[in-house]
């Protein structure tokens, strides 16, 4: 079986680089059906589904499970985004389950610390499943920690050592939120290609896919700006064919 990070490069370069972010509302009905409709009629515009506890708190294993089955059926590699950060146990028993609800990567939180991000690492890549770590998010409040200038060995900013940390343990991608196109600029400009960069942010958020594309990112993570529009299909096709441009 191919690794994570392969086999969302091979659908992507059919289908595009748009991850749905499928975050729905507490206040929404028919969790299950709303997101099935989504992979059914946005999965020629999709490489990727990212699901978040707005679905993964009061949706069931069996709902969840045809979720991601429904996901695969169609070619889609499916995320969990739970920003994962514990001790080692605890990630290996979170992983666990969340591999067997099907799903083929997680989110996680590199404040775990750099010992058990690569045992994450390693056990994930075991299982041919995939490790995205934080770097820097979308949020404008975001700039209060991810910009925080700490001191270890040398002077740097946090997303600067989460940077460093994703590289050493090989995770398979950052999250860079599109509302930050110099910081992905930097992060692609020091990783190359020994990881991807997904970035949310994108329309709703201010962040442009044009820019972001430019500057480095790999993949958009993309939610409100397509579910909450009228035609879905229309707007998903139209960042399908900006994608392509990178």
């Amino acid at each position: 079986m191919a690794t994570f990070k392969t086999r969302l490069s091979q659908i992507s370069k059919r289908n595009g680089k748009i991850i749905l972010a499928n975050d729905y509302n507490s206040s929404e009905k028919n969790l299950t059906t709303k997101t099935i409709h989504n992979i059914k009629t946005l999965n020629p515009y999709l490489c990727g589904i990212k699901l978040n506890f707005h679905l993964l708190l009061p949706l069931s294993f069996k709902e969840i499970s045809k979720i991601n089955k429904t996901a695969h059926n169609y070619g889609l590699q499916t995320i969990a985004d739970i920003k994962l950060n514990d001790i080692g146990n605890t990630n290996k028993v979170t992983t666990e389950h969340l591999w067997n609800l099907g799903f083929d990567a997680v989110i996680a939180n590199p404040i775990m610390g750099l010992d058990s991000l690569k045992q994450l690492v390693k056990s994930s890549h075991k299982e041919n499943k995939g490790v995205i770590t934080l770097c820097h998010m979308s949020a404008p409040e975001a700039k209060l920690s991810y910009d925080m200038e700490i001191k270890m060995g040398k002077s740097q900013k946090l997303y600067q050592l989460f940077l460093d940390w994703a590289i050493t343990s090989k995770v398979d991608g950052i999250v860079v939120g599109a509302t930050f196109p110099e910081i992905i600029q930097y992060c692609h400009k020091k990783a190359g290609s020994k990881l991807d960069i997904f970035s949310p942010g994108i329309g709703t958020q201010g962040g442009s896919a044009k820019n972001v594309l430019s500057a480095g990112t790999n993949y958009l993570i993309v939610g409100r700006t397509i579910i909450d529009d009228k035609n879905p299909v229309s707007i998903s096709k139209e960042l399908q064919l900006e994608s392509f441009f990178k």
